[in-house]
């Protein structure tokens, strides 16, 4: 891994670790830790906690190649103004991401329509940033450390939202009170190991009208969301495209959570009322089993808690895949 990281530039790296993904998620830190001192300073690195059921741990890098052509897909990376505890969650937290994702688009030249996800990881409030807050007189978001993870989350995809226009830049703060915006291409994940939110954003190169099809090898990327956490045609429809485009998928990513409401298609679920395990891990356990069912790959990138990712009780959902012929060991 070592060779690989000096041979290619890095954008990014994301990975699925084996801990709890709450507050307390020690292997977040850890993964931290271990990796960030083996990629360059301007890489991001965005860790999501909790691989329940039949997920694995992994490690997934976006690289480019110095000397490669253009690919088919875009990735690119950029990070936030540190936040000052009292702003996450809040409003200037989502201004800080949009204003983010809109540099990012105009460093890769492409429009919202060509986006397809954008990954953040957010930071939540600690016990500690919680006595800061008090000490300056300021009022937190909340003052439970678990619940400032969903609003973190929320706050992200609220300025996914207005940078790729699903909701208008003046609808912010009322979005943000009302806590039913969403937009269908963000996957927000917070933690405690940071204070800026890192952002990866992955799009197509070529204009949206475009056919899939096209370079032998070329990296594409799809997506559509999941209007539920057993919606397994949203994910079949994307299959189809990659095999209609004779390809193999490299990556999926996906965002699940407990239907609020507490049903799933008039069916009742009891997720949200576990007093053992929290509703994000069950969410994960359930739509990991149904996508690595269906890609035949437990390595893959589901993330609970998808406050404002997608539908209430569904979440996004994007692939990355390559064309036919393409190589053994594909590069971002």
């Amino acid at each position: 891994m070592d060779l690989l990281v000096l041979s290619l530039m890095q954008r990014g790296m994301l990975t699925s670790t084996s801990g709890n993904g709450c507050v307390n998620d020690f292997s977040r830190t850890l993964a931290a830790l271990a990796w960030e001192q083996k990629i360059p300073v301007n890489a991001v690195t965005i860790f999501s906690g909790g691989t329940e059921g039949v997920l694995s741990p992994h490690v997934t890098f976006f690289v480019s190649e110095e000397q490669s052509g253009p690919s088919g897909l875009s990735a690119c990376v950029g990070r936030t103004r540190h936040l000052l505890p009292h702003e996450v969650g809040s409003a200037q937290h989502a201004r800080q991401v949009a204003l983010t994702v809109v540099q990012l688009m105009k460093e890769a030249t492409v429009t919202p329509e060509q986006v397809h996800l954008v990954l953040v990881k957010c930071p939540l409030l600690t016990s500690a940033k919680l006595e800061v807050i008090r000490a300056e007189g300021r009022t937190p978001i909340t003052t439970d450390t678990y619940e400032s993870m969903s609003k973190s989350r929320y706050a992200s995809a609220i300025g996914i939202a207005v940078a790729l226009g699903e909701i208008a830049e003046g609808a912010l703060e009322d979005a943000l009170s009302l806590g039913e915006a969403w937009s269908a291409k963000a996957s927000c994940s917070s933690g405690a190991e940071l204070d800026d939110c890192h952002i990866l954003l992955l799009a197509s190169t070529t204009a949206s009208e475009k056919p899939l099809t096209s370079t032998q090898g070329e990296l594409r990327v799809i997506s559509k969301p999941m209007t539920d956490a057993i919606d397994a045609a949203s994910i079949l429809d994307l299959l189809d495209q990659v095999k209609k485009d004779e390809g193999k998928v490299v990556q999926v990513f996906a965002k699940a959570e407990a239907d609020p409401r507490g049903h799933i298609r008039g069916w009742r679920h009891t997720m949200n009322t576990d007093s053992d395990i929290h509703s994000t891990r069950h969410a994960r356990a359930a739509v990991g089993g149904l996508i690595a069912g269906l890609v035949s790959d437990t390595q893959i990138y589901v993330s609970g808690g998808a406050e404002g990712q997608g539908a209430p009780g569904g979440g996004s959902l994007c692939s990355t895949g390559l064309a036919a012929a393409g190589p053994s060991n594909p590069c971002m």
